[in-house]
């Protein structure tokens, strides 16, 4: 009698059999996407940023294959970030015409009555798109406490509607901004994830993705006003830095950002800061839940918020998932330190903080991990977390200086 001694995963039908012909459409889409650019914006990029390019579009299609609502989302930023782009080609060719070009054609388009189209004006130029998603998030974030103390599930279907809007308006407006800073200057274009006002926005986004994934993944809303309180207090920042600093202004890179480095090691160090932002709101959620069950196990709190277990699991794979992308964005930023300033290391004050937060989360999963830590410690110790992360953020760009200081308020 033979024996199968084949391992589990092999003996299971292959994962690629699982497919649907709509997600090798997608995956046909994201590279017929990727040919596009490339044939009409190979001249702007070098062969790193031409592979950076395809290999997001590999990223894109592992993705849409994985969590299946994000092609819709996707299809939807792609498809309004066009329509900009369309608007925004010929009203800026007629503007040409009469002298009229850069910022100063992009502020006319877009204040002007009488010039401006309309979507661009008030929908889809990149900072009305990033009104309406600083709108949305803020609405969300109270709707989704409705949903938790007034057990509305309908609540809670808008509040999750909102977001999805919030994220969808976030990334065009990212994308729109990218095509306008090329429109400034063709020498000015850059991603845009190279100022503090660009990149609160990217936190917003990919944090409010994050939380989506788990919403869906655990079927439950409860923690959405949790989260949502981090991503509209970064809003709030947003705002003020908008309107009072007149932050939103397309300026030219200073020459230690003109690198393809900033393309990869900026969005991979957000997708850390967003999963730690999360994790720290779930430990918050995660005390206040304990506190409910000791003093009133029947009460609204302890019966609305999911169970320990879950906010556990979910502040775990929150942090494991933000250091992983930590590190490597840690990796990336030395390599590019080396290329920018002939070292891997020189303990500039944002190297030196990023190294504490990488050495503060290495920490709490060494401890999970080995001496199977779980609960209210690993609760308020994430929780103490979004201190050490927001200083590394935001801190050190306020109060210290050194090599990053173009990144100062």
């Amino acid at each position: 009698m033979s024996e199968n001694i084949l391992p589990q995963q092999f003996q299971q039908q292959s994962w690629v059999k699982h497919l649907t012909i709509f997600d090798w459409l997608y995956a046909v889409a994201m590279l017929v996407g990727c040919v596009y650019a490339y044939n009409e914006y190979a001249s702007y990029m070098d062969e790193y940023e031409i592979g950076i390019l395809f290999l997001t579009g590999a990223s894109l299609v592992g993705l849409g294959w994985a969590w299946k609502p994000f092609r819709l989302l996707f299809i939807i930023v792609a498809a309004l970030s066009l329509i900009a782009i369309n608007i925004y080609n010929p009203a800026m060719q007629a503007l040409a015409s009469e002298g009229i070009t850069g910022q100063t054609a992009i502020d006319v388009l877009t204040d002007d009555s009488e010039k401006s189209k309309f979507f661009l004006k008030f929908l889809i130029s990149s900072t009305s798109a990033t009104m309406w998603m600083s709108a949305l998030f803020f609405m969300a974030t109270i709707t989704y406490f409705i949903e938790l103390f007034g057990r509305s599930e309908f609540a809670g279907k808008v509040a999750t509607a909102m977001v999805w809007s919030a994220v969808t308006m976030g990334l065009v407006g990212l994308m729109v901004r990218w095509f306008e800073s090329y429109l400034v200057g063709s020498d000015v274009g850059h991603i845009p994830v190279s100022n503090l006002y660009e990149v609160f926005i990217l936190f917003a986004i990919i944090t409010a993705m994050i939380y989506l994934y788990y919403e869906v993944r655990y079927e439950t809303r409860a923690m959405g006003g949790f989260v949502l309180l981090i991503i509209s207090a970064s809003i709030g920042f947003l705002l003020w830095y908008h309107f009072d600093k007149g932050a939103s202004e397309i300026k030219p890179l200073v020459p230690a950002l003109q690198s393809y480095w900033m393309k990869i090691h900026v969005p991979a160090n957000f997708v850390g800061y967003g999963a730690f932002a999360l994790a720290s709101m779930i430990g918050i959620a995660f005390l206040i839940k304990e506190r409910a069950l000791r003093k009133n196990p029947a009460g609204l709190l302890a019966s609305r918020l999911p169970a320990t277990d879950i906010l556990d699991d979910v502040m775990y794979k929150s942090i494991a998932l933000g250091f992983a992308f930590f590190t490597i964005a840690t990796v990336l930023g030395a390599m590019w330190a080396a290329e920018a300033w002939g070292g891997y290391w020189s303990w500039d004050p944002k190297e030196t903080w990023a190294l504490i937060v990488w050495l503060n989360y290495a920490a709490w999963l060494h401890m999970r991990f080995t001496k199977g830590w779980r609960g209210a410690p690993m609760a308020w110790w994430a929780v103490i977390g979004l201190f050490v992360t927001t200083f590394a953020f935001l801190g050190v760009n306020m109060f210290l200086s050194g090599l990053h200081s173009y990144g100062e308020l």
